[in-house]
């Protein structure tokens, strides 16, 4: 029994020695959570359009042997390639490769945001393939935005009184041949439908909602334990010019708190930008 349960704490100090050896190869900043028992792991990573993504990993006891299983929230997830010698840092590789083949998908969804009134989401999300826009006379249309082939055309849903929508459909069939993928999306709409597409509703700039670059949402909860935060918006931005990124700062306190190169002075936290690294400080309230 003595020598079993030697034997389960050599292989048990060899696995934590291995994760974090391999977190140290991917880089501690892009860590945001660690499971207490080190089989959960989340790392930020960040796009060639310096979007902010959060992949999430996954490994049992058997690490590396058996691979590990990853999840983000994206469209569709990549296979992931897997031998004895991959490590951490090769999930990460393979995920930002991913991530660049997801591109002009999300630059077609920002040109529908741009340029469409869309209903649902109302505010942009990465994850989101299907957005419903408002194309008037009290009719809305469903896209499917094929995330590998974005330009190509999109299946549809119409939603609306019966005799538009079903002359819509007939509209749409009769042009769709006339879809071209070297047009933006917005104009291919507008000659397959022989319509005049509205565009977004006018929002005044400074009563707009922005989302934090942390938890993706434009409040925070409702929740009694935050106090005067509670269903709050974002209150911080980053200082850089060409960043500007919002957050709430209960978030971005909570973020750096989980970075090992963060400093505290008092009840301040000096640390970097998740998105430019650019310094960064935030007041944090020791009361929960």
């Amino acid at each position: 029994m003595e020598q079993i349960r030697c034997k389960e704490l050599a292989l048990s100090s060899l696995f934590c020695s291995t994760i974090y050896s391999e977190i140290e190869e991917v880089g501690w900043e892009h860590l945001v959570r660690l499971g207490e028992d080190l089989t959960f792991l989340s790392f930020r990573i960040l796009d060639k359009n310096e979007r902010s993504r959060i992949l999430e990993i996954q490994v049992d006891e058997t690490y590396p042997k058996n691979p590990p299983s990853v999840s983000a929230d994206l469209p569709h997830m990549f296979n992931l390639t897997w031998s004895i010698k991959s490590r951490l840092k090769d999930v990460v590789y393979q995920f930002r490769q991913h991530l660049g083949k997801l591109q002009e998908f999300w630059y077609t969804l920002d040109c529908i945001d741009q340029s469409l009134w869309v209903v649902d989401p109302k505010q942009a999300h990465h994850a989101t393939s299907h957005p419903l826009i408002n194309i008037g006379n009290d009719c809305q249309l469903m896209l499917f935005i094929d995330p590998v082939d974005p330009t190509s055309l999109p299946e549809c849903r119409f939603i609306g009184s019966d005799p538009k929508v079903n002359s819509l459909r007939q509209i749409w069939k009769r042009n769709c041949k006339r879809w071209m993928k070297n047009k933006p999306l917005a104009e291919n709409l507008a000659i397959t439908l022989e319509i005049q597409l509205p565009g977004p509703p006018d929002v005044q700039k400074n009563d707009q909602q922005v989302e934090c670059g942390i938890c993706y949402a434009q409040c925070l909860p409702v929740d009694d334990e935050l106090g005067a935060k509670s269903g709050s918006g974002t209150d911080y931005t980053c200082d850089n010019g060409n960043c500007s990124r919002a957050f709430h700062s209960l978030c971005l306190g909570d973020w750096l708190r989980s970075i090992t190169t963060t400093r505290q002075s008092f009840d301040v936290l000096f640390g970097n930008c998740p998105y430019c690294s650019e310094p960064v400080a935030v007041k944090i309230n020791s009361k929960k």
